[in-house]
């Protein structure tokens, strides 16, 4: 079955960085757009960076860089200069079309990072 597996979240502190990776498995990877998604407390899923199976790839924010390798099957989201407002809860999310991922994608189930001092 189709599982997405986040890792790389943690406790860190303001300025500092992180990379979160997603492992797949169950579906074929290079056919599928993958996308980071970030949860806020209290607030709804923001998409973060998208990485299309065409090789596309497109950063919403400024601090993230996202890549994927076809090989190992992983996305990966480089976060520099981390700041309070980068709390939540990061989610990997696999869809043929990345914009419909919110609705038919696969999710993974998560990571949590806090930006603290």
């Amino acid at each position: 079955q189709v599982q997405l597996v986040e890792s790389g979240g943690g406790l860190v502190q303001p300025g500092e960085s992180l990379r979160l990776s997603c492992a797949a498995s169950g579906f074929t990877f290079r056919e599928y757009d993958m996308s980071w998604y970030r949860q806020a407390p209290g607030k709804e899923r923001d998409l973060v960076a998208v990485a299309q199976k065409s090789g596309e790839i497109t950063n919403y924010e400024d601090s993230v860089t996202i890549s994927r390798d076809n090989v190992k099957n992983t996305v990966s989201l480089q976060i520099t200069n981390l700041k309070p407002d980068d709390t939540g809860v990061y989610y990997c999310n696999a869809a043929q079309s990345w914009n419909l991922g919110p609705l038919i994608g696969y999710w993974g189930q998560g990571t949590q990072v806090t930006v603290s001092s």
